[in-house]
């Protein structure tokens, strides 16, 4: 399964987001994006997402970016699960593009959670 993750660019998405994700993806089941990746920042995202079949939004701050894919993302109807840390401010906005939210505490959790998710997960036509 092709997955883009996006997510704010203003924190340590590498060390709480893309690691985590990287260790639950070892056995490489899944063909997963990372746009802020050093050997992805040139890539065209509009296409990408296109081509996905399903989207993880980090969504715990608000960012202009990450509004702009989720737009793109709901353009080409995919499928969105956002995920939020525990306690965290996120825009209301989002649920007019997701229905499906996960809330986490740390890393391990959220993989936890994302495997029940990504299980039962049925692509788009």
């Amino acid at each position: 399964m092709k997955i883009y993750v996006c997510h704010p660019k203003d924190y340590d998405y590498e060390n709480e987001l893309y690691k985590p994700l990287k260790e639950f993806n070892s056995n490489n089941q899944h063909e997963i994006f990372f746009p802020h990746d050093r050997n992805n920042i040139q890539n065209n995202t509009s296409n990408i997402i296109k081509e996905s079949d399903l989207i993880i939004a980090e969504i715990s701050q608000p960012s202009t970016g990450l509004g702009i894919e989720l737009g793109r993302a709901e353009t080409f109807k995919k499928n969105i699960i956002c995920i939020y840390k525990k306690n965290s401010n996120y825009s209301n906005s989002i649920k007019f593009v997701s229905d499906k939210f996960i809330e986490y505490n740390n890393s391990e959790e959220l993989i936890l959670k994302l495997k029940k998710e990504i299980i039962k997960f049925k692509p788009k036509n």
